[in-house]
């Protein structure tokens, strides 16, 4: 069966209340006694509350946004000559360059590479790929490395 192939029902009469008492939704219709809610022509807009002041208007609004996203730490190009032929976060950690070998590191291009190192990070801008490339190395995109499971102390 298509959506184009589907024929309406005959429509349900709609109920006729207020016609008496023993019509089942006679006297007042279902409105309740008397208040605004019972009056003809009554719609309040949503989150209406009588006069005082909505909860929507009553909250602290939350302005802006906070990124719980961890930026990754920046290693340059001219940092790379002195690290060795190989160069990956836990390299990185162990000279001082980035606060743990856990974290998102990103090489950005500044100054040259004349080392030949193999690099091995989260990321980099195209021309710090071409920095290392330049100088006859290699760039490899790798995750980062979880941060190891610590036992509760119990």
């Amino acid at each position: 069966m298509k959506y184009n192939e589907l024929a309406p029902t005959g429509s349900k009469n709609r109920k006729r209340v207020g016609r008496g008492i023993a019509a089942g939704q006679g006297k007042t219709a279902g409105r309740g006694t008397k208040g605004q809610g019972a009056r003809t022509g009554s719609s309040k807009r949503p989150g209406f509350e009588g006069g005082q002041n909505p909860l929507m208007q009553r909250l602290p609004k939350l302005h802006g946004f906070k990124s719980f996203k961890v930026k990754a730490e920046n290693v340059f190009t001219d940092q790379l000559n002195d690290l060795g032929a190989e160069v990956t976060n836990q390299v990185l950690a162990d000279k001082g360059l980035v606060s743990s070998p856990y974290v998102r590191v990103k090489l950005l291009n500044r100054g040259d590479v004349t080392a030949k190192v193999a690099v091995s990070l989260q990321g980099a801008s195209e021309s710090a790929i071409e920095a290392v490339q330049k100088a006859g190395g290699s760039f490899n995109v790798v995750a980062r490395q979880p941060r190891p499971a610590t036992k509760k102390a119990e």
